[in-house]
């Protein structure tokens, strides 16, 4: 007997509905094979990531505009298929543009036109829910204007590109799409310090499309000191440099092109490296991140000398670069920064395991796709859920014994077996194949 997809029971709908608004655990995926951190599959992703970040679109040979996008070491059919079924266990999948090592300038409007419509072949090809904005080096610079009123040509295509984008992906899925960017801190707090080339660069793009943006993860890696709002000054690596240029988001600043309005905390996550090898600085412990950002959620006491301005319990969440370094022992401890996730945001919580009713459920682990449940009454309703407490799959007992067959992905789960709409039993599941 196969187990139904996504069967949501209407006693789970609560925690699904809230869950869209995090806290939420954003990994970027690398479409690339690096023996330090290898390729994975996108069904290999631990299941704790709920945003996939796939990287990167680039703009094609010759070109600043034109963009592409080809799966490096999966079938394209595969990877699409890999796509939807990341999307049915309740996560998102976005393409991110650029990253390090892609210029993209749109220098006409022509340019600006071609942009879009590449954007838009490769969201609907691979059916991807939106996209993130990863540009860095020449790729976004100021020279003039403001951050209300910019001034730059580049910058002004660049935001139109995002809106059209936005409005056409819109009326095509009935559904809005997702937008995240993850600039370095430069482009953003930053201009606290100077306002022009890269100081800066990135406000007027997060201030015109803020209505559209979900989620903006500022990379706090990579970075050397950067100011406060406090006037202080702050070093990559530590829990102050967390504290201080979060809450710089959170607070709004003065730069030379006028305030930056302050973001909710919904639309801010922490971005770091997933190990100390994944940037080149800015790696904290996992004891290091939870204490700030337990000081800045108002759960734990200041661990350091910055003092926040007030708390924030529902800040979004948490990013990584990468889904890759983070799977790799050979960094840190693998899956390091997925666990430190679940610890510090209490994900766990909404799937605890309960006493077994007498219920017997074997073998564990499963590595064989076949799960067994046994000493039922018959009637019983059953819920897989994931370790985010999203209903991945159900089925209903009709006799005293069952047989689950289903392919999922690596990673805990929670079985729950409901007898006259209430649970009588909750069992961690682990699948190891």
């Amino acid at each position: 007997m196969r187990m139904r997809p996504l069967a949501l029971l209407s006693a789970f709908s609560l925690f699904i509905n809230a869950h869209a608004q995090g806290p939420d655990l954003v990994g970027y995926w690398h479409n690339w094979n690096d023996g330090n951190a290898p390729y994975l599959e996108l069904s290999q992703v631990d299941p704790r990531y709920t945003v996939i970040e796939v990287s990167f679109t680039v703009p094609a040979v010759g070109s600043t505009y034109d963009m592409v996008f080809a799966p490096a070491e999966t079938a394209p059919a595969t990877f699409i298929a890999d796509v939807a079924a990341l999307q049915a266990q309740g996560r998102k999948v976005l393409i991110s543009i650029g990253g390090a090592n892609a210029t993209v300038h749109l220098d006409s409007d022509a340019e600006r036109d071609q942009f879009v419509s590449s954007m838009l072949g490769i969201l609907n090809t691979y059916g991807f829910d939106g996209i993130d904005i990863d540009l860095e080096g020449a790729s976004v610079a100021i020279s003039g204007g403001t951050i209300a009123n910019p001034t730059d040509a580049r910058i002004i295509r660049l935001i139109d590109a995002v809106n059209s984008i936005a409005d056409q992906y819109e009326v095509t899925h009935g559904v809005p799409m997702m937008l995240t960017m993850a600039p370095e801190t430069a482009y953003v707090q930053g201009g606290m310090s100077a306002y022009g080339g890269i100081w800066g660069a990135y406000l007027p793009i997060i201030d015109a499309l803020r209505d559209r943006l979900d989620i903006l993860q500022v990379q706090l890696y990579n970075s050397g000191s950067m100011y406060g709002i406090d006037g202080g000054i702050y070093t990559q690596g530590t829990a102050d440099f967390i504290v201080s240029q979060t809450e710089a988001l959170l607070q709004g600043f003065t730069t030379g092109g006028g305030f930056f309005a302050p973001l909710p905390p919904e639309k801010v996550a922490i971005g770091l490296p997933a190990c100390p090898l994944a940037a080149g600085g800015g790696y904290v412990s996992p004891a290091v991140l939870e204490q700030a950002v337990d000081y800045l959620r108002g759960t734990g006491p200041q661990p350091g000398s910055y003092q926040r301005v007030a708390t924030y319990p529902t800040l979004r969440g948490l990013m990584t670069w990468s889904i890759n370094w983070d799977a790799v022992g050979s960094c840190a401890v693998a899956d390091e920064y997925a666990q430190a996730y679940e610890d510090i945001f209490g994900i766990t919580t909404a799937v605890q395991e309960a006493p077994d009713a007498g219920i017997g459920v074997w073998p564990v682990p499963v590595d064989a796709g076949v799960l067994h449940i046994a000493d039922l009454q018959g009637g019983e309703d059953l819920l897989l859920l994931d370790a985010l407490g999203r209903v991945v799959a159900s089925d209903g007992a009709s006799s005293d014994r069952l047989e689950l067959n289903f392919d999922l992905t690596t990673g805990a789960y929670v079985l729950r077996v409901h007898r006259d709409g209430a649970p009588v039993t909750a069992r961690r599941v682990v699948v190891t194949r």
